[in-house]
């Protein structure tokens, strides 16, 4: 899962992320599923069909990416056993939850996310700016960015791992 939201980020840069959500199906199953072990062995005709795939954004340098990054996720899961614990080791391994009071002040990046996108880069990833890696963060539960106004800023004041982990802890799954 950890894969697929890294893959939608770097698919959603420059775009609407409405756009993405929209697609996100169209890219299950245009990259079987974000099966890594697959996508690692994507060759030409796989890119050709994809290009051709109205279903998905259609951005040769993003269907690489895709491709790239599959292979450096192997590697890293082969090296450390486990992108979960990798990831979250950019947070100390819990959620790190803010208490913003207007969006302006949420920021775009961080000092985490800034080493995350190093870090990915040196591994061989693509499409992982820091902005990108910041939005995984957040998608994923790493932040809990949501104005202190907002009720699920409360809700997530328990472990968001432990949430995103066990399903009769989130109501929206």
């Amino acid at each position: 899962m950890l894969f697929e939201f890294l893959i939608l980020e770097g698919a959603q840069a420059g775009l609407s992320w409405i756009t993405i959500l929209k697609k996100r199906e169209n890219y299950r199953k245009a990259f079987h599923e974000f099966r890594a072990e697959k996508i690692a062995r994507y060759g030409a005709r796989a890119v050709k069909r994809l290009l051709g795939d109205a279903g998905i954004v259609r951005n040769r340098l993003k269907i690489a990416a895709t491709i790239e990054n599959a292979k450096a996720f192997l590697a890293l899961q082969e090296e450390l056993e486990s992108f979960d614990v990798y990831l979250w080791g950019f947070v100390g391994g819990k959620p790190r939850h803010n208490r913003w009071r207007s969006m302006a002040e949420v920021p775009t990046r961080t000092a985490q996310s800034d080493a995350m996108s190093g870090d990915l880069r040196q591994r061989g990833f693509k499409f992982v700016g820091s902005t990108i890696c910041y939005a995984l963060m957040q998608a994923t539960g790493m932040v809990n960015d949501h104005l202190v106004t907002c009720p699920r800023h409360a809700e997530l004041g328990a472990d968001a791992r432990q949430v995103r982990r066990d399903p009769t802890l989130n109501s929206e799954q």
